[in-house]
């Protein structure tokens, strides 16, 4: 009972609640973290685009992990600790299509989804009234967030973290990933957030080239990040990106290589790359990166 009148009471809060920082664009940010842990710079980031400290209202859903309701309480717990009101969501799927569930989104500035399985995640939010919800924020302004599962769903083209080859042309094999190969990259739908690039994470740390690679040469929008591990990419509300954190995020872009047919083994020819440490930035729309001020730009 007590934790069913918290929650209502912080819904009636939010709602009453204008959004801080809305964006001019009409239009929130996107704060993508590669998973391990976070740098306290980053999470104090997150906390001030959703408000800072005393504006903050921050909706923690991490039903990515079985472990969930604890994570996603520790989780809340260090945003109060920034300033931030921030409530643990922890719902099913029944839970998540239910209106009373998504008003208790009215009002948010901010929303995380924590690490885990990112397919679990998705089953339970995608095509509810509680995506639908979260849209809306991240329209009004909200900055939307999320670490390893979490930065997975965000793009329209979710990698499920399975590939219908393991070990490649080496059945007896028991590595994962070893080949960059056609219609191997399982995928299935995220929540869309961000619909012109595929999002992976622990990119470096766990050697996910060949993955990424695979697929972002036979699917559109033939455009991929690989964040690395104590690091974000960010999304602003203008639509252009930039680099935070301890490590580099790797951009593939395919949109203008030649590749092999479709039946034919799996090749191309110009597509770039672009490695991008902190301070980093990226336009989609030109496809040029940035090194800070005064750095060099191509």
């Amino acid at each position: 009972m007590k934790r069913l009148l918290k929650t209502l009471l912080l819904a009636a809060t939010l709602a009453a609640a204008p959004l801080a920082g809305q964006s001019a664009a009409g239009r929130g940010t996107l704060y993508i973290v590669g998973g391990g842990p976070q740098p306290a710079a980053l999470v104090q980031e997150f906390v001030e685009l959703a408000g800072g400290r005393g504006k903050a209202r921050i909706i923690v859903f991490a039903m990515a992990s079985a472990s969930g309701l604890t994570g996603g309480e520790e989780k809340a717990e260090q945003l109060r600790g920034l300033g931030a009101q921030a409530q643990n969501v922890w719902i099913t799927r029944e839970q998540a299509m239910t209106d009373s569930v998504a008003r208790l989104l009215d009002g948010a500035t901010g929303v995380w989804f924590g690490g885990g399985d990112q397919v679990r995640l998705a089953d339970v939010i995608r095509g509810t009234a509680t995506e639908r919800a979260i849209h809306a924020r991240y329209a009004a302004g909200a900055v939307i967030g999320g670490t390893s599962a979490g930065a997975a769903v965000m793009s329209a083209v979710m990698l499920t973290g399975d590939e219908r080859r393991p070990g490649g042309t080496r059945p007896d094999s028991t590595l994962s990933w070893v080949t960059i190969a056609r219609d191997n990259t399982i995928t299935t739908a995220g929540f869309g957030l961000i619909d012109n690039v595929i999002i992976d994470q622990h990119f470096l740390r766990r050697k996910r080239h060949n993955r990424l690679i695979s697929l972002v040469l036979e699917r559109a929008p033939h455009l991929a990040a690989g964040i690395d591990e104590s690091t974000a990419l960010v999304v602003h509300p203008d639509g252009t990106w930039s680099v935070r954190g301890a490590s580099t995020v790797v951009i593939y872009d395919a949109r203008s290589a030649a590749m092999t047919p479709t039946g034919q083994v799996l090749g191309a020819s110009g597509m770039r790359m672009h490695l991008l440490p902190a301070g980093a930035t990226f336009d989609p729309r030109t496809g040029t990166a940035g090194f800070g001020v005064g750095g060099a730009t191509r």
